[in-house]
């Protein structure tokens, strides 16, 4: 009692304290004991904050590509600016995105509402200065990049909807529509009239490719022919027979001497170029989904994008499969790669955009075959897939 009213008295007035020294190191304990605290909790935040501190960086240090994009509409077609960090989706409204990205973030930088229905392609010019745009409104567009102007309007450009627009060179194009007309256009012409125009397959022109010589412009097509224009002579060079699926992508290889058509059911054609009439290699497929898009990430990788909704890598010479690059978990519908060949974005069906670092493909071993059969290749997955092989997780126990 007596010492709590000692303590007491202390609490109340300092004449009290040198009245028991016992009090005094009682006080001068606890006084220990809490500066201990306050160090232990300080060190605690310390420790806290350093971990909080490594797992940001770690995220920096892992992050080798920019976050996936969820628009509100779906995306019809995606083009990287050929020099700068830049990249544009077309849009099933008619409106085209602009977007610059890194590998911290992805930032609109505007919205150019051109088009009237569903814009189908887009395509920068090999300057990077003017984007191409086609539309389901039969319209072409030509657009300056930096100021966001309409430099070039045309309207009615074909009697039926345009689905698809290559680049041949600086001053010509070719478009193709919905009932596999196609036409090409000379930008020096004051008209806008194309400087020819050919009938010649039954439905769709899904893809139009060319090469330097620029001498041929090979189209692949819904009625399952690849159908050959001669670009100067201005006229028909070859149409192969009808295969009993739609060809749905081209793609060039082995520099400019292969050409590579994937289809609706799952099945890649190997054609040599100049020998346009009949393929001359197969690459037999994992499964029987379509591929609805296909991109060369080296003169003999082809990366396509099907309905079972992956990202698949395949080798041409030696012909094999080398596994997945990245999932979606709708139907990939587009695929483009960017300036310096490092990084590919994929759209998919319910308007996720995705972006996989690919850089890995210098260094990966195409000679190495993979073990288990075709169960293994279906499933394999590559660095840049964010699902990890169950294998790789039980390699090191």
């Amino acid at each position: 009692m007596e010492s709590e009213s000692s303590l007491n008295e202390e609490n109340n007035t300092d004449a009290n304290l040198s009245s028991s020294s016992e009090n005094i190191d009682i006080l001068s304990r606890n006084e220990y004991n809490s500066d201990d605290s306050d160090n232990t909790a300080l060190n605690e935040d310390e420790e806290n904050d350093e971990v909080v501190k490594a797992i940001i960086r770690s995220k920096k240090n892992h992050s080798n590509h920019p976050p996936s994009l969820i628009l509100e509409d779906a995306v019809m077609d995606i083009c990287f600016h050929p020099k700068r960090d830049l990249i544009v989706f077309a849009m099933v409204t008619g409106d085209i995105l602009l977007y610059k990205y890194n590998d911290e973030k992805t930032e609109l930088v505007s919205t150019m509402e051109v088009h009237l229905k569903s814009c189908r392609d887009v395509e920068f010019s090999n300057d990077g200065q003017t984007l191409f745009s086609a539309a389901k409104d039969k319209s072409i567009m030509l657009m300056d990049i930096e100021s966001g102007k309409l430099t070039r309007l045309y309207e009615e450009a074909h009697e039926f909807p345009i689905y698809s627009l290559t680049i041949i060179n600086d001053n010509t194009f070719a478009t193709g529509d919905d009932e596999g007309v196609v036409k090409l256009w000379d930008l020096r012409q004051h008209t806008t009239k194309p400087i020819f125009s050919l009938k010649e397959m039954k439905e769709y022109v899904s893809s139009m490719v060319t090469n330097r010589d620029e001498k041929y412009l090979v189209c692949a097509s819904g009625d399952g022919c690849l159908t050959t224009l001669n670009i100067p002579a201005k006229k028909l060079h070859v149409q192969t027979e009808e295969y009993d699926e739609e060809l749905t992508c081209l793609g060039l290889f082995k520099c400019e001497t292969k050409i590579l058509s994937a289809t609706s059911k799952g099945k890649l054609y190997l054609f040599n170029w100049n020998e346009f009439g009949l393929h001359s290699d197969e690459v037999p497929s994992l499964t029987k989904n379509a591929i609805n898009c296909m991109i060369p990430i080296t003169e003999n990788v082809a990366i396509t994008g099907g309905e079972d909704g992956r990202l698949r890598a395949t080798s041409l010479f030696p012909n094999r499969h080398l596994g997945v690059v990245g999932q979606h978990n709708f139907p990939v519908e587009r695929l483009d790669i960017n300036n310096d060949g490092t990084l590919i974005a994929s759209s998919s069906y319910d308007s996720d955009v995705k972006f996989w670092n690919v850089e890995y493909f210098e260094d990966l071993d195409i000679s190495l075959k993979l073990k288990g059969g075709k169960q293994r290749q279906i499933k394999h997955n590559l660095p840049s897939s964010k699902a990890t092989n169950a294998s790789d997780f039980f390699a090191d126990l």
